[in-house]
């Protein structure tokens, strides 16, 4: 595409925090589709490395990190300097997504981020207990701020590739399949309406089920934590409990599993969710084991679609992620726990420059139904991602193009106060994102986590229903 469209214009400063990988990549989407006073826009990282991008440009640079004792000092300036509506991309690390959401919004600026993070220090604080440091938690924080001042200016909480994107894919696949099992009617428009729908289907639960297989140029050295996105924001993750979104359809529970919230919405794992593997299927490789890695959607996604009668949970799918990581990740981590869980010194994340070949498969798994299972996502290649955006590779892609259509969800939607990706017009969201995501498929499946077992050993599996989660987690 030699023209790129226009969708709206940014009437105030834009502050971006948070210069990394996703940063890098987020800032040619911003030029090429936003109106905006580049004399404004400022970028915030505590680390200068890729300045260059910025200097070339004539953009603003604060080396500086955002810290609880001078985030409001440091932002508040920046994002009413010279009048207008000023907009806050936060793409940072150890920074909390709910105190600077509400000083944007006290300030009338727009706010998206990609995650629901804190302060530093949250995850590795080993004071709290399991539950303090899960996803939930953190998402309940994000819901008070709601509840404490509901309406306003617009603030998008967790929009990246997952969460984010795929809770647009969610909502396409339930279309898809209904329309294939001649479920139809019109397509809903509460979230009442959709988990209607969503039990309507049958779905008994989803996977956010994703396989990277790019592949670097050279072999990962010993002592390098080695990724295709954030290095610290995986390590992050991964070290907190395993966690999912838990279906009223579930009869079994892990013995080392704890609920959460009201009528058993979520559990977790006492066991970090990197070092915990389930069975998942993604188009191109098949079968494949993927880690149960915690995520703010597999607690939205699961959520958004209850179905309640008489303030009872009828209908709740399970939900969460499925992850296969690039091999060089998964070395990595390898490595990382084989030394007590402590993170290599020397971290890399894959540029599109080292990358020989590979795509990233991200997808939803939509499963339990009349049609067995649905795998609908982005298929997008490191060739395509060289081809359509430059300074990333495909896992960053998928997660800037999200930003961006969050961003313009909010400049169309200016007073929508806080919101999920649930929440959004999945439409208007995939419509804005579509040209990033390379190709974009659905695919049926017989395949169930019963398949493809050796058979070598005894197991406790239920083979009365292949979707229960007792049949998915590798014990």
């Amino acid at each position: 595409m030699t023209t790129w469209p226009v969708h709206g214009r940014i009437s105030g400063p834009i502050v971006m925090i948070g210069f990394g990988s996703i940063g890098q990549g987020t800032l040619p989407l911003i030029e090429r589709h936003f109106e905006y006073d580049k004399s404004r826009f400022v970028v915030i990282d505590p680390q200068e490395k890729h300045k260059e991008l910025l200097d070339e440009r004539g953009i603003r640079f604060i080396q500086q990190a955002v810290t609880k004792d001078n985030y409001r000092d440091l932002l508040s300036p920046l994002l009413t300097e010279g009048g207008g509506q000023g907009f806050c991309v936060n793409l940072s690390v150890d920074t909390s997504s709910v105190e600077i959401m509400e000083l944007c919004r006290s300030l009338g600026c727009f706010y998206i981020d990609t995650v629901n993070e804190p302060w530093v220090g949250f995850y590795f604080d080993k004071s709290k207990g399991a539950a303090a440091r899960t996803n939930y938690a953190l998402r309940e924080i994000t819901l008070e701020a709601r509840r404490r001042n509901p309406g306003g200016t617009t603030a998008v909480s967790c929009c990246g590739a997952n969460p984010g994107m795929v809770s647009w894919f969610v909502k396409q696949a339930l279309v898809n399949i209904a329309g294939d099992l001649g479920v139809g009617g019109p397509e809903p428009k509460s979230r009442e309406d959709w988990a209607r729908l969503a039990r309507k289907v049958g779905v008994k639960g989803v996977h956010i089920a994703e396989r990277d297989t790019q592949r670097a140029k050279s072999a990962k050295p010993m002592g390098t934590f080695v990724n295709t996105w954030s290095v610290d924001g995986f390590v992050s993750e991964g070290q907190q409990p395993a966690e999912l979104g838990w279906g009223t359809h579930e009869t079994w529970m892990p013995e080392n599993a704890e609920t959460l919230g009201p009528d058993a919405q979520a559990i977790f794992l006492r066991q970090p969710g990197a070092a915990t593997r389930v069975r998942s299927w993604c188009p191109t490789p098949g079968p494949q084991h993927g880690f149960l890695v915690t995520h703010n959607e597999s607690i939205s996604i699961a959520d958004y679609y209850t179905v309640r009668e008489n303030g009872n949970a009828v209908y709740r799918p399970t939900c969460h992620y499925a992850y296969h990581p690039s091999n060089d990740a998964v070395l990595s981590l390898h490595e990382m726990f084989g030394n007590a869980g402590n993170v290599q010194e020397t971290q890399h994340i894959l540029d599109e420059n080292e990358i020989v070949d590979g795509i990233d498969e991200l997808g939803v798994l939509l499963y339990g139904h009349a049609k067995n299972a649905y795998w609908y996502g982005s298929q997008l290649s490191i060739e395509e991602t060289r081809r359509i955006a430059p300074y990333q590779n495909a896992t960053g892609l998928q997660v800037t193009s999200a930003v961006l259509a969050g961003m313009v969800w909010a400049l169309e939607n200016p007073e929508a106060g806080i919101v999920e990706a649930d929440e959004m017009d999945f439409r208007r969201c995939l419509e804005v994102q579509m040209p990033y995501l390379g190709p974009v498929n659905g695919f049926y499946t017989d395949w169930t986590p019963l398949a493809d077992r050796p058979g070598f050993f005894p197991e406790d599996i239920d083979t009365s229903d292949p979707w229960q989660f007792r049949n998915v987690l590798v014990r």
